[in-house]
């Protein structure tokens, strides 16, 4: 009883904002946006479905040369084929979820065939049931967090982030519900598990790794986090469809969730030291005051994530 009525109040006081309606109330005092990544290498994950497959097609049509991350083939072949300039997708199937897929990517030359100058971290699954990988950690941490952090590292360690590029992070409306966290992203009992809960934790854990990141990198390159609003794709429609089925008539389509992520890559502001963006505004991080109170801080999160990393590697 106290779950629901925690989720009516959190759904009813963003419901304004996060919908299709603060989209169209935002958008409709922008200028006209036709943005050029001609002659740009981009990494989308999650590339084969809602607003990481509209994301990729769209910098493919205004010229980018996009490599496509993704578990399925099958779809990856889809994305190129549906592409403006199928030439300049390239299908790289791997499982975000597995540290040894991620590290396996460099072995490839098609990621190291010159600098990135565009990262979109796209991936990201809630799950309702518990699971985890054949690599030992649960599977939405895994896959939300631990992936994208090993993959952002090596990317980085390696030189081939464009010093003058930017990296993406795609978070979620639903990090305003929780502070940071460290061992409790990680659930490793079944039935203390709590999908919802844990990913808002890591799309919590995501703000602060932008932190984490432009503080280490000194803007070169930038990094940013947004989150899309809500949006109506297939693992909303999967994971929560009493939400979708409330809500369908005002959810985002997945090109007003992806319009942000492509007008950041466009601008590339400068580094900011607290905040999310949200239909090209930055908002802020915290709307309530319990979500600021927390234990630990970014280097504590980077730290946590490399001491898991390292352990998988380890095979411990």
């Amino acid at each position: 009883m106290l779950r629901a009525l925690g989720s009516l109040f959190f759904y009813g006081r963003f419901l304004r904002s996060f919908s299709a309606l603060g989209f169209q109330r935002r958008s409709s005092e922008w200028e006209e946006f036709e943005p050029d990544f001609s002659g740009q290498r981009w990494v989308v994950t999650g590339a084969t479905g809602g607003i990481g497959r509209t994301v990729a097609l769209t910098a493919n049509r205004c010229g980018a040369t996009v490599l496509a991350l993704a578990r399925d083939a099958g779809k990856l072949e889809a994305l190129r084929e549906d592409a403006e300039h199928p030439e300049a997708v390239t299908p790289i199937p791997v499982d975000l979820a597995s540290v040894a897929d991620v590290r396996g990517l460099f072995g490839k030359t098609e990621i190291g065939d010159g600098t990135i100058d565009v990262l979109v971290n796209n991936v990201g699954v809630l799950l309702n049931d518990f699971s985890t990988t054949d690599e030992g950690p649960e599977t939405s941490f895994a896959t939300n967090l631990l992936g994208p952090f090993v993959l952002t590292g090596q990317l980085h360690e390696k030189g081939l982030l464009n010093a003058e590029g930017i990296v993406i992070n795609v978070s979620s409306g639903g990090m305003y519900g929780t502070p940071l966290k460290l061992e409790e992203m990680n659930c490793r009992d079944e039935e203390d598990y709590d999908g919802m809960a844990a990913y808002a934790m890591h799309k919590r854990a995501q703000v602060e790794l932008t932190r984490y990141w432009n503080d280490q990198w000194q803007g070169a390159p930038v990094a940013h986090v947004m989150h899309p609003g809500w949006v109506d794709t297939e693992g909303v429609k999967t994971a929560l469809p009493g939400f979708r089925t409330a809500l369908k008539g005002i959810l985002r389509n997945a090109e007003q969730g992806a319009d942000t992520i492509l007008w950041l890559a466009d601008q590339r502001p400068a580094p900011v030291e607290e905040g999310i963006w949200l239909d090209r505004e930055l908002q802020p991080e915290h709307e309530f005051s319990f979500t600021r109170k927390t234990s630990c801080d970014a280097k504590d999160l980077a730290r946590f994530l490399r001491e898991h990393a390292r352990a998988v590697i380890a095979g411990e």
